[in-house]
């Protein structure tokens, strides 16, 4: 993979993995990142340019789809699980 590949994959990925980690739902928060991390270690070995740069460009389509869903995601108030940490609170 060129260099300049690389570096946009990287970049992608960084963006990816910052919009997924906005999700205010835990549940859609844990999946988005395990689904992007599930991806691209799936595609890790891709050496073809055609297949990189058709890859390259579904990410953008996801990448684009994340956006919205977290700013739909952010109009509507979610209460924290057990599992998430809440903030403020100590628990003892």
């Amino acid at each position: 993979m060129a260099a300049s590949s690389r570096s946009q994959v990287l970049s992608l990925y960084r963006l990816l993995m910052k919009e997924s980690s906005k999700f205010p739902s835990y549940n859609y928060r844990t999946y988005a990142l395990r689904r992007v991390r599930d991806a691209f270690k799936e595609n890790k070995h891709v050496e073809d340019s055609k297949t990189v740069e058709v890859l390259l460009n579904k990410a953008r389509d996801n990448l684009a789809v994340l956006q919205r869903q977290v700013s739909i995601g952010q109009m509507y108030a979610t209460q924290k699980i057990v599992v998430e940490e809440h903030r403020g609170k100590k628990t003892i």
